[in-house]
């Protein structure tokens, strides 16, 4: 079968640090006349939906990759215990779906202490400087926390786009599960990291994956992308370079490393323009 669509962007999930790289390769490419802004669809998951909603809605990359630079004023500062990865991989070990694996985590997620809710939505909210879905197709990714459902919201499901993002953004036990329409949800990269899958259809894809692999029943964003080109897709993965490994730190979700981790996106940047080029000029 042969991709028939035209260009999708995936973001994928990785943290903080993985929003700021992120935008460093997007501004970066921006620069060298690569506009991924441009894409027919785009895909967020975890910090890749706080991107792609302002990538969909026609954000500057410069600007927000600027933004990336000045202080952490407004965040949370927070870490994934290793009491609760111990518990993720118990709940992996014992889960043999991505569905189990998720509604297990998820219960985990829904008894554990975290910040309030409308705390944690305010967080989102300021780092998104757009309010509204765009016109632009843009696909946001969460997990059903008392079913381990995968959920994707769009335009169309009338989900507020702030209370969507919160959701794909909401690491079990770090964050609260977050409620829309009398449900709780969680982190889509529960799901899979990029959740690569669904740009199946068109012709050429470009995968940002601040995180490539997957635990217990997870999919890895390798076997995704392996699956979209046998299907006849021209994918571009891009994953942080060594440099970009070292700025991110030992902890993705310390704001202090932001700014590390954008430049370092925008350092790696014109080492992937040959290999987007590829898969997205002609597309």
């Amino acid at each position: 079968m042969t991709a028939e669509g035209g260009r999708a962007l995936v973001l994928g999930g990785g943290g903080i640090t993985g929003i700021a790289w992120e935008w460093g390769i997007l501004s970066g490419l921006a620069e060298a006349g690569l506009d991924l802004a441009a894409a027919d669809l785009v895909v967020g998951t975890s910090a890749g939906s706080i991107v792609g909603a302002q990538v969909a809605s026609g954000i500057d990359p410069e600007v927000r990759y600027q933004a990336q630079l000045a202080g952490a004023n407004g965040e949370i500062p927070a870490r994934v215990s290793r009491a609760v990865v111990a518990r993720w991989g118990w709940a992996a070990v014992r889960s043999r779906s991505p569905e189990r694996l998720g509604a297990r985590i998820g219960r985990l997620a829904l008894a554990a202490r975290t910040v309030p809710e409308a705390e944690r939505r305010a967080v989102i909210e300021s780092r998104l400087p757009v309010r509204e879905w765009p016109e632009r197709p843009l696909l946001i990714t969460a997990v059903d926390a008392a079913t381990g459902a995968f959920t994707v919201f769009d335009r169309a499901a009338g989900t507020p786009l702030v209370d969507a993002v919160a959701a794909s953004c909401a690491v079990p036990c770090v964050w609260p599960p977050v409620t829309i329409g009398g449900r709780r949800y969680v982190d889509g990269g529960l799901r899979s990291a990029a959740n690569a899958d669904l740009a199946a259809g068109h012709r050429g894809v470009v995968v940002l994956a601040p995180t490539t692999s997957g635990f217990g029943p997870m999919v890895s964003v390798g076997r995704q992308v392996a699956a979209l080109r046998r299907a006849g897709v021209r994918v571009a993965l891009i994953s942080p370079d060594r440099a970009a490994r070292e700025a991110f730190g030992g902890n993705s979700l310390d704001p202090a490393r932001r700014a590390p981790a954008a430049r370092a996106g925008r350092v790696q940047a014109p080492s992937v323009i040959e290999s987007v080029t590829a898969v997205w000029k002609d597309a």
